[in-house]
């Protein structure tokens, strides 16, 4: 194995719903996975919103996008939008 190889970073990748679109550049996005509760062994829902960078705009509310981790790029943003999964349904 080369040394580059074994330094290879690993890039987090995360699948949610935009929940909001109102800031300029930015998107909340909500990822929801399940989990065993440690106890009762019962799966359970556990959910997690982030701020992610949204360059031009493109993504809205009921959009289903996949987002991965980068550099802070402010106080709360630290993801950034890497591509459409899902069209939200017109009305």
């Amino acid at each position: 194995m080369t040394e580059a190889q074994t330094k290879a970073k690993v890039v987090r990748t995360l699948v949610g719903k935009v929940v909001s679109d109102a800031r300029a550049k930015t998107v909340t996005v909500l990822v929801e996975r399940r989990v065993k509760h440690a106890l009762y062994g019962k799966i359970v829902m556990k959910s997690a919103k982030y701020h992610a960078h949204d360059e031009n705009n493109e993504f809205h509310k009921g959009d289903v996008v996949e987002i991965t981790e980068s550099r802070p790029l402010s106080k709360t943003k630290n993801w950034v939008v890497s591509r459409l999964v899902e069209k939200a349904a017109a009305v």
